[in-house]
């Protein structure tokens, strides 16, 4: 069930190859085990995916396919993953991050006043930044490691299931 589920959802590969931003991979793209969906490919993409999507950089996507592919692990489903921070979800996600770095390095909470301009983003940097970045970086890795052993028990959970049917026939 969680592969037919997986599967599903997953964006098709084609289009992925036809990104421009994938295009500085190559052929490196042609690799069979990053199109292929197991257990190993799902889980790595999974913490691959989620690791970035908490990573307050521009091109998560890229960032995603450059670890995804030497780890030989679903591309799809690693660059699918990173888009759990868009434009909707990004700020309550990322000031959750912020509460997480401030309790992370004890801080005290700054006041702050969001401004889509690069005078704040300069000036917030030295007010803002440290928990800011350390918050991202603690919820990445835990994003990471849940999801990893998470698809994992899911993906193990389905497999005995279907088998415990097929004994009962």
């Amino acid at each position: 069930m969680a592969k037919k589920t997986i599967q599903r959802l997953m964006p098709d590969h084609s289009k992925i190859k036809e990104q421009k931003a994938l295009k500085i991979f190559g052929s490196l793209l042609h690799d069979a085990n990053l199109w292929h969906l197991n257990r190993r490919s799902a889980r790595g993409a999974f913490a691959v995916g989620l690791f970035f999507a908490f990573i307050p950089v521009p091109f998560q996507m890229v960032l995603a396919a450059a670890l995804a592919i030497p780890l030989r692990v679903n591309l799809p489903l690693s660059i699918a993953l990173v888009w759990l921070t868009n434009p909707l979800t990004m700020p309550p996600i990322f000031y959750g991050a912020y509460l997480v770095g401030v309790a992370v390095l004890g801080h005290e909470q700054q006041p702050f006043q969001f401004e889509a301009s690069w005078q704040w983003l300069t000036e917030s940097i030295s007010t803002i930044g440290p928990a800011f970045i350390v918050g991202c970086l603690v919820c990445a890795t835990v994003s990471s490691i849940v999801g990893y052993f998470g698809i994992d028990y899911l993906w193990r959970r389905s497999v005995n299931k279907a088998w415990a049917e097929r004994t009962k026939k």
